[in-house]
């Protein structure tokens, strides 16, 4: 919230006074931004997610000695998600999709890098939906709340986002309230799916202990 609260205060600053710099402080908070702190709060709560999945492949290993398939490619689709989100790497289809697609205008595919995710997780969603089903239901519940509130915002929002970008360029203050909106959405996902793997670790498992030898 205070990291949200800092972007707000700083796109309110740009566009009240015209200072768009403030000794680096607006680009430095800013969720719009790569390469600062938001950037790296988000990174982290990726990579958070991504151990304690390994965390819990290992564990339900040991405790039941079956498959933890999808377990372990969770784990790696968010360590891949946090490597994404510290370099950007999902903006590099956008070009070659816009060619794909031919025409001059996009509308809500003006961001076109949704299209390859959509299609991504339409294929992904049937493989999954048995290991929702044999979850307990309190860990099924936030996973998919935390799932809606995620994709609704770096899908959902997004499609809005290149509409309006399409028609009134990013410079703007509209533009900068999608932002934010997208940007809560995703970092609220992620904090309440780690609760939610949190919580499983300790109804499951009660304890963990990590030896180092």
């Amino acid at each position: 919230m205070l990291l949200i609260m800092a972007s707000i205060g700083g796109q309110l600053i740009v566009y009240l006074t015209g200072h768009d710099v403030v000794y680096g402080l607006i680009w430095l908070f800013n969720l719009n931004g790569e390469k600062n702190i938001p950037t790296a709060f988000a990174t982290f709560l990726l990579l958070f997610s991504a151990l304690l999945l390994a965390v819990i492949a290992i564990l339900e290993r040991k405790k039941t000695g079956t498959p933890v398939f999808h377990w372990a490619i969770l784990s790696s689709g968010f360590l891949f998600m946090a490597i994404d989100e510290a370099w950007s790497f999902h903006e590099l289809l956008i070009r070659p999709v816009h060619g794909l697609m031919g025409g001059d205008t996009f509308g809500i595919f003006y961001f076109a890098w949704v299209i390859p995710a959509i299609a991504f997780i339409l294929v992904l969603a049937p493989l999954f939906f048995r290991f929702l089903l044999r979850l307990p239901a309190k860990t099924r519940f936030t996973f998919l709340m935390a799932a809606i509130l995620y994709i609704g915002g770096a899908i959902g929002v997004e499609l809005f986002e290149g509409r309006y970008a399409e028609l009134h360029g990013t410079r703007n203050l509209t533009y900068n309230v999608f932002i934010t909106v997208e940007e809560s959405l995703e970092l609220g996902g992620v904090i309440l799916f780690i609760w939610g793997l949190l919580v499983y670790i300790a109804d499951n498992h009660k304890e963990v202990r990590l030896r180092f030898e």
